[in-house]
């Protein structure tokens, strides 16, 4: 396997910003619907929220194999043991979490050199792997 198969650190930032303005569309048009209740109950709010900030990533890196920027961009999170599959939800929280902790700082081992599946910390401590689609 190549190098090439494996995206760098700028497809993989562009899809944290796209990921970004993703989120913001999201809590804009949940923002809005809420808008259109008189009463919106303080739970639903949290739960939509909390959805959006902490179940995005995770839930759809399990389901579809990658965020909606990730989708744009053309890659995927996949698992290091077999490319084909998705990883499991439970990992794929271990991953966001990590991710979230670190920031860049875990995107900095991308590009060291030796790191061939240009993985980054949190790849490396769920056995996932990002290939191109």
């Amino acid at each position: 396997m190549t190098q090439e198969r494996y995206p760098g650190l700028l497809d993989r930032v562009k899809a944290i910003m796209t990921d970004a303005v993703v989120m913001i569309l999201f809590m804009v048009l949940i923002t809005n619907i809420f808008a259109l209740f008189k009463s919106v109950p303080d739970n639903a709010r949290i739960i939509a929220f909390v959805f959006i900030f902490f179940l995005y990533d995770p839930l759809f890196t399990s389901i579809f194999g990658g965020t909606i920027g990730h989708m744009i961009i053309g890659i995927r999170v996949k698992r290091e043991s077999n490319e084909m599959k998705n990883i499991l939800f439970p990992k794929a929280i271990l991953r966001f979490i990590v991710k979230a902790t670190l920031g860049f700082i875990s995107l900095l081992t991308v590009t060291a050199s030796g790191n061939i599946k240009r993985k980054a910390i949190h790849d490396y401590l769920v056995g996932s792997v990002i290939v191109y689609a």
